[in-house]
């Protein structure tokens, strides 16, 4: 029972956090080191492998939040605004630049941002450049001139995949950085949003794609029962969280979600003081 809990409470926080500006990557990483996941799954390696299966129920959800929006881009005689072969075309310019940066960074991203002694410390910085980062962007509120994706052309498609760039690093959110790009190249909040969910499917698709390709020997097909509850888990949940988020972009700022990451940017460091105070005997 204890495993069952622990294994739906991170495909609960896989699909709040994958396309929300808070970082999936660093609330599992933080997750896992307090419920100690890496012993449910029998190891560090079994546990990157079921976050990978469960990333894809959250990539899954997206395409039943927009149905009509990627029938359209399937639909190649239609090439107005954000559909068939142009839509296709500015999703696949948004996804370029992180697409290379993290073919050529994996390897170091995991060895040393994403490594077990460190990632406390590189995600709570990530939360805190994150936080201030969008406290500066609604400050100054960039003027808004494109309003709605079928308005989107090549110029915004690729300056929101440079700004994407950022979310290679744990803890900061590779929708957050896209989300704020998109505002900095005068997109609206809501727009820049749902255009983040959509050029994220590719990129986490192929990244997914990539990862399991390198742990998939790793997965643990015994336990298929758990493998099977996070999946569905942060499929369902993925999915309310988005439609949530969008409904509540339509009205407020991203403020709110700048404070939960000081919040937890300030948790994470007392978490790792109070852990260097007692592990070096000082309290």
């Amino acid at each position: 029972m204890e495993a069952l809990l622990k294994t739906i409470l991170m495909g609960i926080v896989e699909g709040i956090t994958e396309f929300l500006p808070v970082s999936s990557t660093g609330h599992l990483l933080l997750t896992n080191a307090l419920i100690d996941f890496d012993k449910v799954m029998g190891g560090e390696k079994a546990a990157k492998a079921f976050e990978i299966i469960i990333q894809f129920g959250a990539i899954l959800a997206i395409l039943f939040v927009f149905p009509k929006r990627f029938a359209r881009l399937a639909q190649f005689k239609d090439n107005q605004g954000l559909a068939g072969i142009r839509g296709l075309w500015l999703l696949l310019l948004t996804c370029i630049p992180a697409g290379i940066l993290g073919f050529l960074l994996n390897r170091k991203i995991e060895d040393k941002l994403m490594d077990p002694s460190l990632a406390p410390i590189t995600v709570a910085a990530a939360f805190a450049v994150g936080a201030f980062w969008m406290l500066a962007v609604e400050w100054y509120r960039p003027k808004t001139k494109i309003v709605g994706l079928d308005s989107m052309t090549w110029r915004e498609a690729l300056l929101m995949g440079v700004y994407q760039c950022f979310g290679l690093w744990p803890g900061m959110s590779r929708s957050g950085s896209t989300i704020l790009g998109g505002m900095m190249s005068n997109i609206d909040r809501k727009t820049a949003a749902e255009y983040s969910f959509l050029a994220g499917v590719p990129l986490m698709f192929a990244a997914t794609v990539f990862s399991l390709h390198k742990h998939y020997h790793d997965l643990d097909l015994s336990q298929w029962n758990l493998l099977a509850v996070g999946f569905v888990v942060s499929f369902f949940t993925a999915w309310i969280a988005v439609k949530l988020f969008i409904h509540f972009l339509s009205r407020h700022t991203l403020v709110s979600f700048a404070i939960y990451r000081l919040l937890a940017a300030a948790a994470v460091a007392w978490w790792m003081i109070d852990w260097a105070i007692v592990r070096h005997g000082l309290g």
